[in-house]
């Protein structure tokens, strides 16, 4: 495990000037199994740094170039030469666009501040691209969360991609009869920060309580808010270390910022040293301690009063200073036991994609039982043999089927005790992947239910139908549940559907099986008909529906027309039934050349699963030019025709040429088998939902 840390620009990672990101991922590190293994980049000025594993990103100025870009430009350069595995960036969610590229390794952003300030967060299309295309979003709080799932679809919401990870700090042994009567600020001496408000608190009380003092701890160039009194120190800018020993001896800190706090380490930092801690009623400052005083009105005024009770009330002071030690749990090893947590589930899935006999898959498409063998050889089988074939653990749900059988009275469709079924057997199972195909009755509360329960199963989907505008309902079907999918896969190219490109969606061939597609028609020297051609009005309905027409039977009708002396073996039209199984391949052997032709208009790379059973089984198929499929075979493993009348004279043309026929079958068999078999289509689904870089024939 290779893992690269990416600060954001002009963070200091140096004891001489951190921020809370520096000094989060410097404390969590030194925990962290994968330490060894990790580098953080930066670009800090300090010349003294926190660790040895640490690179100094270095660039040229450019008047035309930000140093932003130039910065994550350097980064890339770094990274193609470490070659990660896990790519962790922090509070700068407008890197992803220039990391995106990276598609080989896993991508982590962390919020340390409020989502919707920031470039490349602030709008829902900027947040659905960053769920859509990262691995891991984690933040500092559980406000920051609420605020980045802010209009979100509550699909998105629920994404088991998002995370909280709180800041941390080590803790130590605090005696609490040291502590002096000592309060203290840290932070910002800014408005923001409320050190105004800070100020006009705690001025009173050192008038009136002349045996407490106060310090306070920090900077700011910018905004000049100046008290004085002989008991307030103004210590300036301090090194960590230095601040949590300034903590330890201090009995009470103030935290009263104005603005929403995403976190808010001073807080933290207090509590973890036994101070009893004040804190605004602000952003996630809640989340920071388990004990404290939380001032509902942010002004000087409250903050006084609770000083000052806690002054009177020795009892109280102590109880709080107590509690805050006995309750505190954000220490580094937990934040870092998180951290590794993720990654390791990252190493798993890749060790299970590579120890191919250990993933389990739970695959819901429908296998047709209930039609008796009448459509087996289908494409759901196909896939099924080929992960299996490649030794997975594969557990399958024949949706369709399942419906059928669950339907009674109370339960009409059957829907509600399959999606029953499914969410069982998935707590039962507990697979790695769960794939559907087709599997629409399986509805997308089920599916959030195991997102929630499981997070690390992968979920991904395959469609065979066509998407256009002729069929729009079936767009619909393959994007009713694309959001909670890791990945999608159709049999046409996904660009010319026009699909958003925050879905990841890679185009599959229709994949043929040795099992399944047998047969070397091309061998036979006697067969009887010259055409072989096979559609239905359904495979389900499984016969002819009155009154249905089909365009397909008008570039039939021509050939025929065309061609009185030649023998057609033509089905699902013209009066004569469809055929299925066995049928349809004795018919398909006795038979010279195929005509593969889908419904509608050509598409980019679409074809029904019939090119599978034409192709595979060794005949000559005939296929429409505009289609595209001849980017993935020549003119020596099948004929394309590019108009009705070429389209008769290749028929013809190839009928009289029985060798080069039979040479073409042949090779496109061949090819088709190699190339886009059961078990490499199966491979390609595994390697792109589990980010398996891997090559693949289309």
């Amino acid at each position: 495990m290779k893992i690269s840390i990416l600060l954001p620009y002009k963070e200091n990672f140096s004891p001489e000037y951190a921020g809370a990101v520096s000094i989060f991922i410097k404390d969590t590190l030194k925990h962290s199994k994968y330490k060894k293994n990790t580098i953080v980049y930066g670009n800090t000025i300090k010349k003294k740094k926190f660790n040895n594993n640490y690179v100094n990103l270095d660039y040229e100025k450019s008047l035309i170039k930000s140093s932003s870009k130039s910065y994550i430009l350097e980064f890339l350069k770094e990274e193609k030469k470490f070659n990660s595995n896990i790519i962790e960036f922090h509070n700068r969610p407008s890197y992803l666009k220039y990391l995106i590229k990276l598609n080989y390794t896993k991508k982590v952003l962390y919020f340390h501040n409020d989502p919707l300030e920031m470039n490349g967060s602030k709008l829902v299309k900027d947040r659905t691209f960053l769920i859509s295309n990262l691995d891991k979003i984690i933040f500092n709080s559980d406000w920051s969360k609420a605020r980045f799932i802010k209009d979100l679809p509550e699909t998105l919401k629920s994404s088991s991609k998002l995370f909280v990870i709180k800041q941390s700090i080590d803790t130590k042994k605090i005696n609490l009869k040291k502590k002096r009567k000592i309060i203290a600020f840290v932070g910002k001496l800014n408005s923001a920060k409320g050190y105004d408000i800070f100020g006009n608190s705690v001025l009173p009380i050192l008038d009136k309580y002349n045996d407490w003092s106060s310090i306070v701890i920090g900077d700011e160039p910018r905004e000049k808010i100046i008290f004085k009194h002989p008991r307030l120190k103004i210590l300036g800018f301090q090194t960590h270390n230095n601040v949590l020993k300034y903590l330890e001896k201090s009995s009470i800190a103030v935290v009263c910022s104005r603005w929403n706090e995403p976190f808010g380490r001073s807080s933290l930092e207090a509590a973890s040293r036994g101070c009893a801690v004040l804190i605004s009623d602000r952003g996630g400052l809640k989340e920071t301690i388990t004990d404290g005083i939380i001032v509902k009105k942010v002004d000087a005024n409250n903050f006084s009063k609770n000083i000052k009770k806690l002054i009177l009330n020795k009892k109280l002071l102590k109880n709080y200073q107590k509690n805050s030690l006995k309750n505190f749990y954000l220490t580094n090893r937990f934040a870092s036991n998180k951290i590794d947590n993720y990654r390791s589930e990252f190493l798993l899935n890749e060790n299970l994609v590579s120890k191919i006999d250990k993933i389990k898959i739970l695959h819901i498409t429908n296998l047709n039982e209930r039609h008796n063998g009448r459509l087996f050889y289908n494409t759901g089988r196909r896939i099924n043999n080929g992960l299996i074939k490649l030794n997975h653990k594969v557990l399958t749900l024949s949706d369709r089927d399942l419906l059928s059988n669950y339907r009674s009275l109370r339960d009409v469709t059957g829907s509600k005790r399959l999606n029953k079924t499914f969410i069982e057997t998935v707590k039962n199972f507990r697979p790695d992947l769960i794939l559907l195909g087709h599997a629409d009755s399986i509805k997308k509360e089920s599916l959030l239910i195991i997102k929630k329960q499981f997070p690390t199963i992968k979920i991904a989907q395959w469609f065979l139908d066509r998407m256009d505008n002729q069929w729009k309902n079936n767009k619909l079907r393959f994007l009713d549940k694309i959001d909670l999918m890791d990945y999608s896969f159709c049999t046409t190219d996904p660009k010319t559907l026009k699909f958003n490109k925050k879905f990841k969606i890679s185009f599959i061939p229709n994949p043929v099986d040795p099992s399944l597609d047998d047969l070397n028609v091309y061998k036979n020297k006697n067969a009887k008909f010259d055409l072989f051609f096979a559609m239905s009005h359904g495979v389900h309905r499984g016969v002819l529906k009155k009154g249905k027409f089909d365009e397909r039977e008008n570039i039939i009708n021509y050939l025929i027309k065309k061609n009185p002396h030649l023998k057609f073996n033509i089905f699902g039209m013209n009066n004569i039934q469809p055929i299925w199984g066995d049928d349809f391949k004795k018919n398909l052997f006795n038979s010279k050349i195929a005509l593969n032709l889908s419904q509608g208009k050509p598409l980019k790379y679409y074809s029904s699963d019939r090119i599978a059973q034409l192709m595979g089984n060794g005949i000559t198929t005939l296929i429409d030019k505009n289609t595209k499929i001849d980017h993935f075979f020549s003119n020596k493993e099948a004929v394309f025709y590019n108009s009705l009348n070429d389209l008769n004279l290749k028929l013809n043309r190839m009928l009289k040429k029985d060798h080069l026929r039979n040479k073409i079958a042949k090779n496109g068999k061949i090819k088709y088998h190699k190339k886009y078999n059961s078990t490499i289509v199966a491979d390609f689904i595994i390697s792109k939902t589990f980010n398996i870089n891997k090559e693949f024939p289309w």
